[in-house]
């Protein structure tokens, strides 16, 4: 359900409801019971709950005793490839 924005003309209050797409605005201030309007707001992006989503979660483990073209063992003849490419 998306949350909408409102102020108060009145008196300035503003204040965010969380309501379904269908449903009419507000009218009435829930603080002086003057009438409001419905801002136009920019939305908001992803927003990630719950534990994880680190940049290292499923980033590849480039460890030492990897070759360049991904092989656990080195190449002999002749070395791996400037392009990644094993030759062998």
């Amino acid at each position: 359900m998306p949350i909408y924005e409102y102020l108060c003309e009145f008196c300035g209050y503003k204040f965010e409801k969380s309501q379904r797409m269908s449903e009419e605005p507000l009218k009435e201030c829930p603080h002086c019971g003057k009438e409001v309007k419905r801002l136009i707001s920019a939305g908001v992006g992803v927003i990630f709950k719950g534990k994880g989503f680190y940049a290292t979660d499923y980033k590849y483990n480039s460890s030492s005793d990897r070759t360049c073209c991904g092989r656990a063992e080195r190449c002999d003849k002749p070395p791996c490839s400037d392009d990644g490419v094993c030759k062998r």
